[in-house]
């Protein structure tokens, strides 16, 4: 049994993939085709680089409409479905606030009313109008911006480890910046692989040990409000932002989603951070693979799954 591991630096994070199998040069050659996707993807979905899609989406569709590749128009229906499926909690067009609160430049700052006002009224799923009969895009205002960073990621992965499988790969491990991680089979040695969550600090609370979770053929997508932030008199701002509010969440710690779509499990592991533990059933709801984990800023740690009646505190 050979063991390739490749990797490569794409969408501001870096993607891995451990590959097991007979032959290595074959897992080398499925390996680079599957990060050439990724590579690929990023230049189709970032709004950073001023020839992707989303960026001429960004500054065109407010004054016409757009039209986009079949792929671009397919995920943003499923972020669209998504949207409506979480009240908003997971949104793409949340760039404004990202903005507002200084997050895209990583210069962090708290807006005023009247920013705050200006970005919310360009945020919403409401504000773009997808044309399927013409594939084609246009928003509803000027000001409206895309940002799939929220799903962008997961459906890289996701995307990879389908060429990885038409290449004949039968087990292997993919993980972007290890906050989406992606199990084709299991180890060599064992029926799953078992991902580690790394415990969130927090001087306020005792945070309890996370379980290390078990994969196979499904995908892992953990958020965290731990990272990106920024203090303001002595307020601590995390970048995970409310769409609906645009205010960044409170009450959780950590969130974590497994089900067999990384697309899906990195827009809800993001939605679930924001919605709490009512999030848990909207996860779970129609996914019967479905297992969620919120850690909450009091240390209670809620566990879900798509058999369970009710989350489970302990």
């Amino acid at each position: 049994m050979q063991t390739v591991t490749l990797a490569r630096n794409a969408m501001a994070t870096r993607f891995e993939l451990v590959l097991h199998g007979e032959n290595s040069l074959a897992l080398q050659a499925a390996g680079e085709e599957a990060l050439d996707e990724i590579t690929r993807l990023e230049n189709q979905l970032s709004l950073y680089r001023p020839g992707s899609e989303v960026a001429q989406l960004n500054a065109r569709a407010a004054r016409e409409a757009v039209r986009v590749t079949p792929e671009v128009f397919a995920l943003l229906q499923h972020a669209q479905r998504l949207s409506a499926e979480t009240g908003g909690a997971f949104d793409i067009t949340i760039a404004p606030l990202v903005r507002v609160w200084g997050f895209m430049h990583n210069a962090g700052r708290v807006p005023t009313e009247t920013e705050l006002a200006c970005a919310l009224a360009c945020v919403g799923m409401k504000n773009v109008l997808l044309d399927s009969a013409n594939r084609t895009v246009r928003f509803a205002r000027e000001g409206v911006m895309l940002d799939l960073g929220a799903i962008g990621k997961g459906y890289a992965i996701e995307r990879a480890a389908e060429i990885l499988r038409e290449a004949g790969v039968t087990s292997a491990l993919l993980h972007g910046g290890t906050s989406t991680v992606c199990a084709i089979g299991g180890p060599p040695d064992a029926a799953h692989w078992r991902v580690a969550i790394e415990r969130p600090q927090s001087p306020e609370v005792a945070v309890p040990d996370l379980p290390d979770i078990p994969l196979a053929d499904e995908s892992l997508s953990v958020s965290a409000i731990s990272g990106r932030h920024f203090e303001s008199d002595g307020v601590s701002f995390g970048h995970v932002l409310d769409p609906r509010t645009g205010w960044p969440v409170k009450g959780a710690l950590i969130s974590a989603v497994v089900l067999p779509s990384a697309t899906e499990t990195d827009a809800l592991s993001t939605a679930l951070m924001v919605l709490g533990r009512p999030g848990q059933k909207t996860v779970g709801k129609s996914r019967p693979r479905s297992r969620s984990w919120l850690l909450t800023e009091e240390g209670l740690l809620s566990r879900a799954s798509a058999e369970a009646a009710s989350a489970i505190v302990q």
